[in-house]
């Protein structure tokens, strides 16, 4: 009786081992992702919903194309796929919750994708609580103070910013009211508490212009990879934000990709975040017309065009020196690869013969 209760209570407990386990491998779980979404004047508390140009498709994960509407919110974090040119604007809706932004997060938000995002409000073009990444898309985030005082006004208010991947922001920050501190990038608590891992610009092979009356760019700390200021001119990230060489907060901060020679297209670094792709062009026309209008310009091209072509030479005949090689190990293999097959078609044979000589016996036996 004791084996048999023995034997039920760890049948119990090896059931009840096999139930926990199924939860933690199957079981629901809280997913990574924004709790509701607010976008085109509803809330909505569940993904999997779309409409004109817009599809928020899992928690996480909201899709842009060709969107322009009222203000967009999500509660938590949020990475959000561009495509085409999209707009978001102050939301007058009266339930909604966000009245002076374009694009309010609470958590933190990923801009990426090929399109761009403009987005507009009294207070902060766009506000994000946590992080702000802008990855290798076009942002133009604008605040024009109205009806704002006792506050900071700017085209973006994150706790810290990040452009990378060629990513390309324009924020700038005006207002006139009483009170009103105007800044192109406000990074929340810049300068007035202790936010080491929090308060930081991250400009990374990318560009960046702010511009506001108070600074251009607020901030606790930063860093530039691949990329320098062009204004202002030796400017560092001070105290409080981007300062000149005298230790003046600068107004206007302008960051361009550090590159010895810009892609085609991209000479007029400083100008091409406010522009967009029209400058690129523009660019190009001039450099394109100098070889056909001055003739000294173009000996000057042609030994820079010969020597990779001699380069190109080199490696191709390198290639081709060590084609024979790699042969002669195929060769090798392919004899290794026939040994096994011979040795295990005598195996086969062999074990053959041994079923048959077995049946026999076994058929003997049984006939005594």
């Amino acid at each position: 009786m004791f084996a048999a209760e023995s034997h039920t209570g760890r049948h119990h407990i090896a059931i009840a081992a096999m139930a926990c386990l199924c939860v933690l491998l199957g079981g629901p779980s809280c997913a990574a992702g924004a709790e509701s979404l607010f976008i085109a004047g509803a809330t909505y508390c569940e993904p999997g919903v779309s409409g004109p140009s817009w599809a928020w498709t899992d928690a996480g994960h909201l899709e842009l194309d060709g969107y322009a509407g009222d203000a967009t919110a999500a509660d938590g974090d949020l990475v959000v796929t561009l495509a085409g040119q999209n707009s978001v604007t102050e939301s007058n809706a009266p339930d909604a919750d966000i009245t002076q932004c374009g694009m309010e997060v609470w958590g933190s938000l990923t801009l990426r994708g090929t399109g761009s995002l403009a987005a507009s409000g009294s207070q902060c073009g766009i506000h994000v609580s946590q992080a702000l990444v802008v990855d290798g898309c076009t942002v133009d985030a604008r605040a024009d103070g109205a009806d704002i005082t006792d506050e900071a006004v700017a085209g973006v208010i994150a706790g810290d910013m990040a452009v990378r991947g060629g990513g390309r922001v324009v924020a700038a920050g005006a207002g006139s009211g009483v009170g009103v501190r105007a800044y192109g990038v406000y990074l929340q608590d810049a300068g007035l508490g202790d936010c080491p891992a929090s308060c930081r610009l991250s400009v990374d092979a990318s560009w960046l212009d702010a511009t506001g009356d108070d600074g251009g760019v607020a901030c606790a700390d930063g860093s530039l990879v691949s990329a320098r200021f062009v204004s202002p001119v030796s400017g560092t990230f001070g105290a409080g934000g981007v300062v000149d060489a005298a230790g003046v907060v600068a107004p206007h901060v302008v960051v361009e990709p550090d590159v010895a020679t810009p892609p085609a297209g991209e000479n007029d670094g400083p100008d091409v975040p406010g522009s967009g792709t029209g400058e690129p062009d523009g660019g190009a026309g001039p450099a394109a017309e100098q070889p056909g209008t001055e003739p000294t310009t173009v000996p000057a091209m042609k030994p820079a065009a010969t020597s990779p072509k001699t380069n190109i030479t080199t490696k191709t005949r390198v290639t081709k020196t060590t084609v024979p090689a790699p042969s002669k190990p195929k060769a090798t293999s392919a004899t290794a690869a026939t040994l096994p097959k011979t040795g295990d078609s005598n195996w086969i044979a062999v074990s053959f013969t041994f079923f048959l000589l077995a049946t026999v016996l076994l058929a003997a036996a049984c006939r005594r």
